[in-house]
């Protein structure tokens, strides 16, 4: 919601007139100075938005403002020229509106432009999340990331490295969604304060790692019949690609880093493009892998956590270089999901490996729900409530 200065405003006094944090107001506003603020001057609330009013017989502003458990002075902040002495009978008004409820819809097909329209909303509620593309796919789409806070604490989130395993996009989310909920209506959840998180951390979401890959799950082949007759032809002549994890080159993502890649290319013997399995000509050859490897060296994650689906199992280990806070902080993960913890996949190149190889840090495979990918959506409120406690212990831990 954006209002503007009078005299006399200050942010401190919009954090007070809306029950805002004030911090949220600054981080809202990069680049304007609280303590020159200009009359006229546009400020971004965050967690709220206006609403139209029609004026009925008998109101007044004050009853108004009161029914919604708003200072009469927020509405006559937003409505700079009113007159509450002349109001008339259908006249329209706007009003604040905090947002109390979930603008993510996260049970349910979940494609790529379904998650650009709620990444850009997310941004319009709440500007203090900072959105910007770590790289594009093949195909030429953004890939976003989200960042939240600006703490010295630095923990990374994925989802939908393999394109069947989409579910894991809207799971992320939705947690996003929660997170901002809570921290701009003061709330907690399950029992633990989001603020103290939101000053301490600085988290970093990319929801969908292989868009071009999800979409050809959700939605089949491309019109282009050159490429269409390719991934047919590496489909094994099938037109039914839901079972598709590679991108669109035909590359498993998650065969791509460079973390004994030589051994993941011998062990799983696939040597041309397909829908799983295939690592490609070396690791980091494909636009998503390299984006990935590049926004990881640049953050400096200090923790990652990769969300796959199924199994309900939580890799944390890679050729014994993890540290031991990681067994601490997967028992955590076990403890409040009831996932198990297992040391090692006995396969190579991933994510995680190579930031636990490379870095000597905490890396986490999460591997959602039970079933075979892609798992139905239906599974989907089952799969948030269990791994909901994980999301919270990558912030705690």
């Amino acid at each position: 919601m954006d209002v503007f200065v009078r005299q006399n405003d200050s942010l401190w006094y919009y954090s007070q007139l809306f029950k805002l944090n004030y911090q949220l107001i600054i981080d809202s506003n990069s680049g304007i100075d609280p303590l020159a603020l200009m009359i006229g001057q546009q400020i971004k609330i965050p967690g709220f938005t206006t609403t139209g009013y029609i004026i009925k017989q008998g109101d007044s502003l004050w009853a108004i403002a009161r029914s919604r458990n708003l200072s009469l002075d927020a509405l006559f902040l937003v409505n700079p020229n009113l007159n509450p002495n002349a109001l008339q009978v259908g006249q329209t008004i706007s009003v604040p509106l905090r947002i109390t409820w979930r603008l993510i819809q996260g049970n349910r097909e979940y494609d790529y432009e379904t998650m650009m329209t709620d990444v850009r909303r997310l941004k319009t509620i709440y500007p203090f999340i900072k959105t910007s593309p770590i790289g594009d796919s093949v195909l030429e789409r953004d890939i976003p990331e989200v960042l939240i806070g600006n703490g010295n604490k630095r923990v990374h989130y994925n989802g939908s490295f393999h394109a069947n395993e989409w579910i894991t996009t809207p799971v992320i989310m939705t947690f996003l969604n929660d997170y901002l909920l809570a921290i701009t209506n003061q709330a907690d959840i399950r029992g633990l304060d989001m603020f103290p998180f939101y000053q301490q951390t600085m988290l970093s979401i990319v929801p969908m790692v292989n868009p071009d890959g999800v979409e050809l799950v959700l939605k089949g082949s491309p019109a282009d019949e050159s490429l269409r007759g390719r991934l047919i032809e590496w489909n094994n002549g099938s037109e039914d690609f839901s079972g598709w994890k590679a991108n669109i080159n035909g590359v498993d993502l998650n065969d791509q880093f460079p973390a004994e890649w030589e051994l993941e290319q011998a062990r799983n013997n696939v040597t041309e493009p397909g829908p799983a399995n295939y690592p490609g000509e070396g690791p980091l050859t494909q636009p998503e892998a390299i984006a990935m490897s590049e926004l990881t060296k640049k953050r400096d994650f200090g923790k990652v956590l990769a969300f796959h689906t199924q199994g309900e199992v939580i890799f944390w280990g890679f050729e014994g270089l993890e540290p031991p806070e990681s067994e601490t902080i997967v028992n955590e993960f076990a403890r409040v999901s009831g996932y198990e913890p297992v040391k090692s996949a006995n396969s190579y190149a991933g994510y995680k490996d190579w930031f636990i190889q490379d870095w000597r840090r905490p890396g986490f495979t999460v591997e959602l729900g039970k079933g075979t990918n892609p798992l139905p959506i239906s599974q989907f409120d089952e799969i948030y409530q269990k791994s909901l406690g994980i999301f919270l212990a990558g912030l705690y831990m």
